[in-house]
């Protein structure tokens, strides 16, 4: 079976992007993040990860660990810029790309002629060059394995997964490694005994499906080295949000500044797929881990960061309660293509 599945993850993005933009701080421990005691790291560098930091820690505890800690301010308008400039490079060598994330990709190469090895190699090099970033790349046959080849040599590295390697190459793996297993099916695993790939390897498919349902089916073939997900170019999106969690505070400032934080960045995520939005929504969860939405559905779509900010501000302080939080999201559903509006009017 040839191998026409790539995955490519742009190595620690927001951190590799402040380094090219600023050289100076290279060979240091950098992280991306809130400047806040409380605010959390978005993205380390690997000088940084030595030190124990990775994303989603608290920068107060970031800097408990390494005193020397360099914090620079997310720019979320300029990542997305980099983003753009490897995504075209990504387009040269395929028509089939899946975009995960601001810094993550699928491809199939399969209408691709060359050889999948040079093929992968040649991201790699096109994007150092025309980029200044690098990327790491896993090629497989499908998308699970060609994920988890991609994270094996990071940074900088490629990893080949092969029909041939399985599913010795896989047995050793914590099942935290297998899509599909969330946080909720891996503790029910572990109850019962299931800590590696080799234990999961033990169950029947009756046994997983009985007790995880469809998702018992797939994770059965899976790490058998089967997965029937497709690479899909565009998927359609019925909402987009930003998120995070943090040291638990009730101090409003942080709150706000999350808020305005996250409506510039909802604003440009909206704004680069030309899209507006009729509904937004504001979701809090305290230090108890409760949950509480609040949404707002307007005739006219929203676009503007303004609109964006005044009216997750006021859905804020309707459900808010003086309690602690841990979390805080802004979210826009029912959305609208900017480009189809405008065509209607002419």
């Amino acid at each position: 079976m040839r191998n026409n599945i790539i995955h490519v993850d742009i190595d620690a993005f927001y951190a590799s992007v402040e380094e090219l933009d600023n050289p100076r701080l290279k060979g240091y421990p950098v992280v991306v993040g809130g400047k806040s005691e409380n605010s959390i790291i978005t993205t380390a560098n690997y000088k940084a990860r030595e030190y124990g930091l990775h994303s989603a820690m608290p920068i107060f505890m970031a800097k408990s660990l390494c005193p020397d800690v360099i914090i620079v301010e997310n720019r979320r308008y300029r990542y997305l810029e980099k983003s753009r400039e490897v995504f075209q490079v990504l387009k040269t060598f395929s028509n089939t790309i899946e975009q995960v994330s601001i810094d993550e990709a699928y491809l199939d190469i399969s209408e691709n002629k060359e050889e999948p090895i040079y093929i992968a190699k040649e991201i790699m090099r096109k994007v150092k060059k025309e980029t200044g970033l690098t990327v790491s790349v896993g090629l497989s046959y499908n998308k699970f394995l060609a994920k988890l080849a991609s994270d094996w040599n990071k940074p900088n590295g490629m990893k080949i997964i092969s029909q041939e390697d399985m599913p010795d190459i896989l047995l050793d793996f914590d099942i935290s490694k297998v899509y599909g297993i969330g946080s909720k099916s891996e503790k029910k695993f572990r109850n019962i005994g299931i800590n590696t790939v080799s234990d999961l390897f033990q169950l029947s498919e009756e046994f997983l499906s009985e007790n995880f349902g469809k998702m018992g089916y797939e994770l059965y073939d899976r790490i058998r080295g089967i997965d029937k997900r497709v690479v899909t170019p565009f998927r359609e999106r019925k909402s987009l949000g930003v998120e995070r969690t943090f040291k638990d505070t009730r101090d409003k400032k942080d709150l706000f500044e999350y808020i305005d934080k996250f409506s510039k960045e909802l604003y440009l995520d909206l704004k680069k797929k030309n899209i507006g939005c009729n509904t937004l929504t504001v979701k809090l969860k305290n230090s108890d881990f409760e949950t509480k939405t609040k949404s707002k559905t307007f005739e006219q779509a929203i676009v503007e960061y303004e609109d964006i900010k005044n009216i997750s501000m006021d859905l804020f302080n309707e459900i808010y309660k003086n309690e602690k939080l841990r979390l805080l999201g802004i979210s826009a559903s029912n959305l609208t293509d900017l480009k189809a509006v405008q065509l209607s009017f002419i």
